[in-house]
């Protein structure tokens, strides 16, 4: 969604008579927040010397939930963290604004990405997928029958972490990313004791798991990706389906082009862009420490026609030797729904079946029944 579908004419009389008292000033509460997130952006901008603010947003368009991570320390924090809850038990994402990360950096980081990738645009253009679906478009042109590709993605991709080099160029791609990666590693953090209070563990007891209860370091890392334009999108996927092997997912999100579907209640929703939003979503092992309260959504990304999209997700991961389980009682799933096993186990089996149901992913990590507990 760009920003003049997002910024819509705000009409008093209309809001009062479709919307009750209480919903009106929630709604016109969180209008104002993604306002002023947007302003502070610099994606907005309000003429001061006209008499009246003419701007609003319509957040019944956006259909992911998206929460103003300021009001956690104030007078509204009560509602702040069900809104939170809300988001984990019913959707697995969720979009933060006024989170606490510099707009100005997150500017940076879009520049630098996007210089990142027209320095690989060639590599891409003689890559796998591009040369797999010029295939198929030539034999269509021949009469011949052609299927979908099923088992690779139309994405340019590279992974950066604490123990592996990065790209030299553009120059500042370094200093920014570091900045970048320690503000957000920050917010995962925050949002993880948000959850460890909604859930009734003591703060930082997902952290502690994640880091083998202080004996290892919790792994984070950064995937940046950009998804060309693609001239046939019914013949390849942009990502294909599948649920998050790790913690608590951060993504900074193209603000202009879409593509992101989460899927809920069996319908694919579009999680729509909003300018300096972070979009948070929960992995398999949240799901798995919450006892099945939490659950890691099925999500993919569409190719599109036109526009190149910008992607960049950070993963909050357990460090490979922590050993996870639940920590609350099991949800709906029933108890022992979810097994005691070493995370390092856990992303063996996800590489082998990342697009697959992640059920059988916990089936195949739990221990024999006449294994002694760890």
């Amino acid at each position: 969604m760009d920003l003049q579908a997002l910024v819509l004419p705000y009409k008093t009389a209309t809001m009062a008579s479709e919307l009750k008292p209480s919903a009106a000033c929630k709604q016109l509460s969180l209008k104002v927040a993604v306002l002023e997130h947007l302003k502070s952006s610099g994606f907005l901008q309000i003429e001061t010397e006209r008499p009246t603010l003419s701007l609003s947003f319509d957040l019944s368009t956006m259909v992911v939930p998206v929460i103003d991570f300021s009001k956690l320390d104030g007078a509204e924090r009560a509602e702040t963290m069900a809104q939170i809850a809300n988001g984990c038990e019913e959707w697995g994402f969720f979009q933060l604004v006024n989170h606490g990360i510099p707009l100005e950096l997150l500017e940076r980081v879009k520049k630098v990405c996007s210089e990142c990738y027209r320095l690989r645009d060639s590599g891409f253009k003689s890559s796998e997928p591009v040369r797999t679906l010029d295939v198929l478009v030539e034999a269509e042109q021949r009469g011949e029958a052609v299927a979908p590709v099923d088992d690779m993605d139309w994405e340019d991709i590279f992974y950066i972490h604490d123990g592996n080099q990065w790209p030299s160029n553009p120059p500042e791609f370094k200093e920014t990313m570091r900045e970048y990666r320690a503000e957000l590693r920050k917010l995962a953090e925050r949002v993880m004791e948000a959850m460890d209070e909604n859930l009734g563990l003591d703060k930082g007891s997902i952290k502690s798991a994640f880091s083998g209860e202080g004996r290892h370091e919790p792994f984070f890392g950064t995937k940046v990706s950009h998804y060309p334009p693609c001239p046939r999108p019914d013949l390849i996927t942009g990502l294909r389906a599948h649920t998050d092997a790790g913690g608590v997912i951060l993504l900074f999100q193209d603000d202009q082009v879409g593509g992101l579907e989460v899927l809920k209640d069996g319908q694919w929703t579009d999680v729509q862009p909003l300018a300096g939003a972070i979009v948070v979503n929960t992995g398999d092992q949240i799901e798995v420490l919450s006892g099945g309260r939490y659950r890691s959504a099925w999500h993919r990304v569409l190719p599109m026609r036109d526009g190149n999209r910008r992607s960049i997700a950070s993963f909050y991961n357990p460090a490979n030797e922590a050993t996870i389980s639940p920590a609350v009682a099991a949800g709906a799933g029933g108890e022992g729904a979810y097994p005691k096993y070493v995370f390092g186990d856990y992303m063996d089996v996800y590489a082998k079946q990342k697009f697959q149901a992640k059920e059988p992913r916990f089936e195949a990590v739990k221990a024999p029944k006449s294994s002694p507990a760890a």
